[in-house]
């Protein structure tokens, strides 16, 4: 069953990330491209999610862990420079 069901969920993931880089070259505002930047983490932890299933190795896991704070941070980060102009106070 995985044997089928992991190249779907990568197809999927392809067209999904796709849609997203489109959005984020495209994106009539700087809102619209932050969000479509955070999405775009969200689609590449599930693709190493993916390969660390297909692998069969925590090492991805504990990756997909380490780009979702960084994805989280950067977002944040984004966010504040937009809002107040400053990150650091």
């Amino acid at each position: 069953m995985l044997s089928f069901a992991i190249p779907v969920a990568l197809a999927m993931l392809a067209v999904a990330m796709g849609l997203n880089l489109l959005r984020l070259v495209k994106g009539p505002s700087t809102p619209d491209r932050i969000l479509a930047l955070d999405t775009l983490t969200i689609n590449t932890i599930a693709l190493v999610m993916l390969i660390g299933i297909t692998a069969s190795s925590a090492a991805y896991f504990e990756a997909a862990l380490l780009i979702a704070m960084m994805g989280f941070i950067g977002t944040v980060a984004l966010c504040k420079f937009l809002l107040g102009g400053d990150i650091i106070e």
